[in-house]
This record gives C-alpha cells, sequence and structure tokens, in this order.
C-alpha cells in the first residue's frame, strides 16, 4: 500500500510539473552551424532570430535577419494560413489552404525520435537529447522538455508527435546548417491583432503558384 501511495505521488509530482501552454510567446537565437561558399549569406543569417506567438488556436512565427523577414500565420481549426517574404524591398503574400499546410509539411509525414541518453538545461528547462529520422533517411538532433507542452500541436509539425516543446534543433536551409535556440518565453496574453492578415501592400499567389517551375 506505502509502494502504491508513493508511486501516486510521484506521479502528481510529474503531472503538476508540466505546463501546457495554450498562450504565449517563443524566442529562438538562430546561429549558423557550417559554413558555406557564401560567406555574405552566412554572416546575414546567422544572430537571426523566430519569434512565435500562440493563441488557442492561431499561430504567428516571424523569422528576422539580415535578408529581410518571412511571417507564417495559420489557424488550425479553419486550416487556413499566409506566409509574408519581405526581402529586398519585395513584398509577398502567399496564402495556404489546409491542403497546402499539409503539402508543405509533407517531409515530416512519419517523423521519428529516438532519445539519448544526453541531457542539458535550455533556458531553465531540463531537456533530452533525441534523434528526428525522416521518411528520406535524413536526420537531425533536437534537445526537448517535457516540463512544458503547447496546446497547439500543429503550429511547429515536425515536432508534432514530439512529447514535449523542442528548445532547441537543428534545420537546413540550403547548403547552410542552422542551429534554433530558446532564449526566451512569455506566458504573456498575446494580441488577437498579431494574427490579422493584411489586406494590402503585398503581392498575392497562392501556394501552387509558387510551386511552379
Amino acid at each position: 500500500m506505502v509502494g502504491i501511495t508513493c508511486l501516486f505521488s510521484l506521479s502528481t509530482l510529474v503531472v503538476t510539473a508540466q505546463r501546457t501552454i495554450s498562450e504565449g510567446t517563443l524566442v529562438y537565437n538562430i546561429s549558423v552551424e557550417t559554413g558555406t561558399k557564401e560567406p555574405k549569406m552566412a554572416d546575414m543569417l546567422d544572430g537571426a532570430t523566430t519569434t512565435i506567438y500562440l493563441k488557442n488556436n492561431e499561430s504567428r512565427s516571424e523569422l528576422v535577419s539580415g535578408l529581410g523577414s518571412e511571417v507564417t500565420i495559420h489557424d488550425y481549426r479553419s486550416g487556413n494560413g499566409v506566409i509574408l517574404k519581405d526581402y529586398s524591398g519585395q513584398k509577398l503574400m502567399i496564402t495556404l489552404a489546409r491542403e497546402d499546410w499539409l503539402k508543405k509539411n509533407k517531409r515530416y509525414e512519419g517523423i521519428t525520435f529516438d532519445n539519448t541518453s544526453e541531457t542539458a538545461v535550455i533556458a531553465g528547462y531540463k531537456c533530452t537529447k533525441a534523434v528526428a529520422k525522416l521518411n528520406d533517411g535524413s536526420t537531425f538532433t533536437v534537445f526537448y522538455t517535457t516540463e512544458l507542452i503547447v496546446a497547439n500541436k500543429d503550429f511547429d509539425n515536425p515536432f508534432k508527435s514530439l512529447p514535449g516543446l523542442a528548445l532547441q534543433y537543428e534545420s537546413q536551409s540550403g547548403k547552410l546548417q542552422l542551429k534554433y535556440t530558446l532564449s526566451r518565453i512569455s506566458f504573456d496574453v498575446v494580441s488577437a491583432s498579431k494574427f490579422d492578415i493584411p489586406k494590402s501592400g503585398y503581392r498575392v499567389l497562392t501556394y501552387d503558384e509558387t510551386q511552379k517551375k
């Protein structure tokens, strides 16, 4: 009976230690991990940031670098979204329907994560290192914490099946290997205006139009 009581108490501690995020802001710093024949490109990406705003079923991801900015707004409930690109003064809006969102993230279907014995503390949270494997055979590493869970798992498709929040991970951008590391997290209320889609100022294209060669 004592053993059962202790086990129940331990389970309670684990559950109460985990926080579900339905609203908040995540800020990731980006560093370039591998060289390139175009050092200027690497320099402009090194030191970039990605800020993610979450509010119930909506998400907004802002990538800001020396090259320009790229914003992705997505509503999981409707399945619709947009990508707003602003590079060298050229402003482009790419509209996304639910099926477009699935196409855009198709490479992450069936992704698996294998935990390793390595751990780290990132932004004050204990993380486990895992190796992600995609269907095409490629892999990347991710450090995630089970202390934080995002209610809207669709905000970041690569990590939908991850049992926690990714605080550090690798990503490929052309020939560059990038590393994203959480630098700040806020649980404050996010303004609903963050998810408003601009009505002017952008050249509008559908997702299919951007995929035509």
